[in-house]
């Protein structure tokens, strides 16, 4: 994904591709009244930062440069990649913070070696001072694209910046290396977005050090493929009042990711994030005569010859008018990196912009991005795709100093 995204940005500043998929760079948004005719591109809105001028870095299990990492991962052509390759050979990994046991089906072969995760945390802090410096660069973002790691709860190491802080000189096993990273780029200043659906930085440790160091944090989980058709139907299926039965839904892919998920430990954190999509859409407390006891299926299967062209079905049993049963039926054959590649370039910069605005802390309005996002304790997290796109445009509107946009309309109708 992150060899996808990197190799995608080189070939648009190249002029050989469009950022087809990335709202930063072609959505619009409609300012003021809609018979004033006025819908800039986003970008001429508020202040994003030039995408001609990204540097990339990372951390990787494996030394290839991005130029070999890309031709391996097998998901842009060859002949792009050759054309690409000058700029794409200059972007090297640093050894990576890995531990085999919360992502079994994978083998660490270039990772980093100390006696507690603290250290851990430490070198990531280094490479971070040394990539900005070696770079001359103004400010950072971090995205995690790694594997999903295994299901992990909360528990009283996640309780509070020094419960965290004593967890890692401890070597606390409920500290799993995405936190890592999360804590390294928090510590240094730099907004970090969660694109797997492990814990990360959704404890309230690290939330309560984001809000100190004023730095912005957004996850969980990229929304690409079989959710995003969910956040897509559900709630225009509810919006209509039409009943659901059951939703199953089946994957194949062929990919890292695929090979990851094969093992059920870390299949179980992605199947936490996929089912908890419905429930909140659905809301079958408030319609429990047309929601409350639909049956909910999610499975993935690895299967190698696919690579990252996954297929995704769904069987969707719904009824309507005096309980009449229909059916719906999804065959989604889409690419998962090139879905998600769009979205790490946008969130690189909304939370740029987010911290230059100074919003800290959890950045709900990039929920349409995720399909587990973040929320403020008390809150339920919001689901509906149209609704999250709605948050998103007016909070750009707000940083923007334009009026918030209700769509009520009835200004536009002569009132008696």
């Amino acid at each position: 994904m992150s060899t996808t995204f990197v190799a995608g940005v080189e070939a648009i500043k190249s002029k050989l591709g469009l950022p087809i998929g990335s709202l930063t760079q072609m959505g619009t948004i409609r300012i003021g009244k809609r018979t004033d005719n006025k819908s800039p591109l986003i970008k001429d809105l508020v202040p994003l930062y030039n995408p001609e001028d990204l540097v990339f870095g990372g951390w990787d299990l494996f030394s290839d440069n991005c130029y070999k990492a890309a031709l391996n991962a097998g998901v842009l052509e060859s002949g792009l990649l050759t054309n690409l390759k000058p700029q794409l050979e200059k972007v090297k990994p640093f050894k990576a913070v890995f531990e085999r046991k919360y992502v079994k089906n994978l083998t660490g072969r270039y990772t980093k070696k100390a006696k507690t995760k603290m250290d851990l945390a430490n070198m990531l802090i280094d490479d971070i001072k040394n990539f900005k410096k070696d770079n001359n660069l103004e400010r950072m973002v971090m995205v995690w694209c790694g594997s999903t790691e295994i299901y992990l709860q909360k528990s009283k190491v996640h309780k509070s910046i020094k419960s965290f802080e004593d967890g890692l000189k401890n070597n606390d096993k409920n500290i799993a290396p995405s936190m890592i990273y999360a804590y390294a780029a928090i510590k240094c200043g730099i907004p970090y977005a969660n694109g797997a659906p492990n814990l990360s930085a959704d404890i309230p440790a690290l939330n309560a050090l984001a809000k100190k160091n004023k730095v912005p944090i957004a996850g969980k989980d990229f929304k690409t493929g079989q959710t995003l058709m969910k956040t897509i139907l559900a709630p225009g299926l509810k919006s209509r009042m039409i009943g659901l039965r059951g939703w199953f839904s089946t994957n194949i892919l062929g990919n890292r990711d695929g090979e990851v998920l094969d093992d059920p430990y870390s299949f179980k954190t992605k199947e936490a994030s996929k089912l908890s999509v419905l429930e909140y859409i659905f809301q079958p407390d408030l319609y429990p005569e047309l929601y409350k006891d639909y049956y909910h299926k999610v499975r993935i299967n690895y299967y190698p010859p696919r690579g990252d062209e996954k297929e995704a079905w769904d069987n969707i049993d719904i009824f309507g008018w005096l309980g009449y049963p229909m059916q719906i039926k999804v065959n989604f054959l889409c690419r998962d990196s090139i879905l998600a590649a769009p979205i790490v370039l946008d969130l690189v910069l909304f939370m740029d912009l987010a911290q230059r605005a100074g919003m800290s802390g959890i950045q709900e309005w990039l929920s349409f991005y995720f399909k587990s996002p973040m929320v403020g304790e008390q809150l339920y997290p919001e689901h509906d795709l149209f609704i999250q796109q709605m948050k998103l445009k007016n909070t750009l509107r707000y940083i923007a100093g334009e009026d918030l946009i209700t769509h009520l309309g009835l200004d536009y109708y002569e009132q008696d």
